[in-house]
């Protein structure tokens, strides 16, 4: 089974079986969705600042690779669900699956001025893309 991504067909199996899940959003649903490391030892602050960045980051990279889908999600609202991950293994792994899919995406790494050491992997962003896509990678992660 594969998923055409950019006119070019992804395999699925290649992913953790729980990234394969099927996804019950909208098929015209854009989205984007944030990845936050509850390991770290960040206040309320720095998760919403490392979030933004994280947010922002991804926005752009979306302006530059799909430039309809993103002013779509901009039309829509720019709708993002912010989600919970436990490592910076677990982060990282999320934001492979979304490379290897092609969507847009960041990883923040924090720059140590305030509450971490630097090189410190904080936050992630995947989208705007298509919700069911995104649902595929991230679908089984908690809500922040």
């Amino acid at each position: 089974m594969g998923l055409l991504v950019s006119g070019k067909r992804v395999s699925a199996g290649g992913f953790p079986p729980v990234m394969a899940m099927v996804s019950t959003s909208d098929p015209d649903e854009i989205k984007q969705v944030i990845l936050l490391r509850m390991d770290l030892p960040m206040g309320k602050g720095k998760l919403v600042a490392q979030g933004s960045h994280a947010s922002l980051d991804a926005y752009l990279d979306a302006v530059s690779k799909m430039p309809a889908i993103a002013r779509k999600w901009h039309g829509q609202g720019m709708p993002k669900v912010a989600l919970k991950v436990e490592s910076e293994k677990e982060l990282v792994k999320m934001f492979q699956a979304a490379k290897d899919y092609e969507l847009p995406c960041s990883l923040i790494t924090d720059a140590g001025r305030t509450q971490l050491e630097p090189g410190s992997k904080t936050a992630a962003a995947i989208g705007p893309a298509k919700a069911e896509i995104v649902d595929r990678i991230t679908g089984q992660l908690k809500l922040l």
